[in-house]
């Protein structure tokens, strides 16, 4: 390279500063007096003269300078805010340690009161699970209650509907069976009146047949004793 140009990445190597630092400073008036472009192995590369070097060094150097001064006074500054802080902060500090123990004195008794509420709570919450699962087991006691109370009512309507079904059967054979019965019993008068008559009829013809065997003996007798007296 040049010793009378510089690239801006040997600038910033030299002055310890970067890039964006260069560029930063690199404005358009400074561009025309002390900026040109040359060919770097091919390649169009910006380059700045030593004139240029000379005046970006001055300028980083009360930059630096200016910095330095600014955070020299922003260092005094806040070292004297952070006295002032922290004066304040003890002095608030101790305000804020007085009424705290006074808040926490006061918050003491609230904490106890507070704990003797939520122990007061905690047992009434347990009182009312119990009267729940009372409740629930009442309502399933209830229920089931109600469901035999149903089956029941079903049953006795069942029972009744059988019971008036089978006094219908029972008027209904009433009913069939009383004209079979006087039927048969005409039917059974006249086959003993048949029988009767039957009877009378065959007695009547032994009554004729023994009064002919009677009448058969006595015409008998006496040719029966004839002939005895013959031999």
């Amino acid at each position: 390279m040049n010793e009378n140009y510089k690239t801006i990445k040997e600038l910033a190597d030299e002055l310890g500063v970067s890039k964006q630092t260069i560029r930063n400073k690199i404005d358009k008036d400074f561009r025309e007096k002390f900026v040109q472009t040359i060919k770097i192995k091919g390649n169009n590369t910006l380059v700045i003269n030593n004139a240029g070097y000379s005046l970006l060094k001055k300028t980083l150097q009360n930059d630096t300078a200016q910095t330095a001064k600014t955070l020299q006074n922003d260092t005094a500054q806040t070292a004297k805010t952070l006295q002032n802080d922290t004066a304040q902060t003890a002095k608030t500090l101790q305000n804020d340690t007085a009424q705290t123990a006074k808040t926490l004195q006061n918050d003491t008794a609230q904490t106890k009161l507070i704990c003797f509420l939520e122990e007061q709570l905690d047992k009434k919450e347990q009182q009312l699970s119990v009267k729940d699962k009372q409740l629930e087991n009442k309502d399933t006691q209830i229920a089931q209650m109600q469901n035999l109370l149903d089956q029941q009512q079903r049953l006795a309507l069942q029972d009744k509907k059988l019971l008036e079904e089978y006094k219908a059967e029972i008027n209904d054979l009433k009913a069939l069976k009383m004209p079979s019965q006087e039927t048969e019993s005409k039917h059974l008068d006249n086959q003993y009146k048949d029988e009767v008559n039957a009877l009378k009829e065959q007695l009547e013809t032994l009554q004729e047949q023994i009064k002919d065997q009677k009448r058969i003996e006595e015409q008998e007798k006496p040719r029966k004793w004839w002939g005895l007296w013959r031999k």
